[in-house]
């Protein structure tokens, strides 16, 4: 039903109260998975969902579409402004379902913070060459599926300047909702696209191929004998004939690390010096040493 009074009246976005969780129109928080809702629905029609008024803002911001909301009835006030952006950016007619906080907790299964889920349209992925075009230093995500590292190896990339990061085709999806979440929205803000698209046959070999037709300098973060430290590679970081223009740095999935033939067709391969006997961080913790040490103006 409509809500009623000026709160939450017929002017605007539409909000309508949830009776029950079983509520077919909110079978896109309900019923699909997060790969039925990239699978199943997609190109036209794929969804993710944005969980956090944080996370939906900045991809509010950033153009994304909104499907429909699922608001905790605590948290419509806060939201105003944002819905006033939905109704002048989309028009009136997408609906913001408000339920209880008991309701969303056994949608998702825990108590959320922040009361707010949006189902909102994917977009086009743009290619690897539009990516790149004018980056200098991109990250590539090679089979990564924890969605905590996807997130925070984002949030990462957005805070110490990445120009853009590529996923290849095993690395499970930026876009699910904790990866977003983790991301803290910033998964909206840098530039990435899949390497190789959808297929599993084309990273590394066609992948690095691509990498290096565009100017790359590919360096494989591992723990090989033959390494050279994250020190040696920063210090070969700038413009010059023996420099390193454009830099792609490539972390492996959690456990395993990178392909061996990923690494074996790497420019480079670097790791990060360790004490105490520790033998690696992983990935997310790895990603944001690389990123820090590997910025512009430590290269130049």
């Amino acid at each position: 039903m409509l809500l009623p009074g000026p709160e939450g009246g017929t002017e605007g976005v539409l909000k309508v109260r949830i009776d029950s969780i079983e509520d077919d129109r909110i079978e896109a928080y309900t019923r699909l998975t997060e790969p039925q809702l990239r699978n199943r629905l997609e190109p036209a029609k794929g969804l993710f969902i944005a969980e956090s008024p944080k996370v939906i803002a900045r991809a509010l911001d950033a153009g994304v579409e909104p499907i429909s909301f699922l608001v905790e009835e605590p948290w419509l006030e806060g939201m105003h402004s944002m819905f006033d952006q939905v109704d002048a950016t989309f028009g009136p007619d997408i609906p913001v379902y408000v339920a209880s906080p008991a309701q969303l907790k056994a949608i998702t299964g825990y108590r959320l913070h922040r009361g707010a889920l949006a189902a909102m349209r994917r977009w086009p992925l743009p290619t690897v060459e539009q990516v790149c075009r004018s980056a200098r230093r991109v990250a590539v995500m090679e089979n990564i599926v924890d969605h905590t590292n996807i997130g925070a190896l984002m949030r990462s990339a957005a805070a110490l300047q990445v120009d853009a990061v590529l996923v290849t085709p095993s690395c499970s999806d930026p876009l699910y909702r904790r990866a977003a979440r983790v991301s803290m929205g910033t998964v909206f803000q840098v530039p990435w696209t899949r390497i190789g698209g959808d297929d599993v046959h084309a990273w590394p070999d066609q992948g690095m191929y691509q990498l290096h037709d565009l100017g790359f300098t590919t360096a494989a973060m591992a723990l090989n004998r033959d390494a050279i430290s994250l020190d040696e590679l920063t210090e070969r970081l700038g413009p010059g004939p023996d420099q390193i223009d454009r830099l792609a740095l490539i972390f492996g999935t959690e456990g395993d690390g990178l392909s061996h033939r990923t690494i074996a067709r790497a420019d480079l391969t670097v790791r990060i010096p360790m004490s105490h006997e520790v033998d690696s961080l992983n990935v997310a913790a790895s990603s944001a040493v690389a990123f820090y040490a590997t910025r512009p103006q430590h290269g130049s």
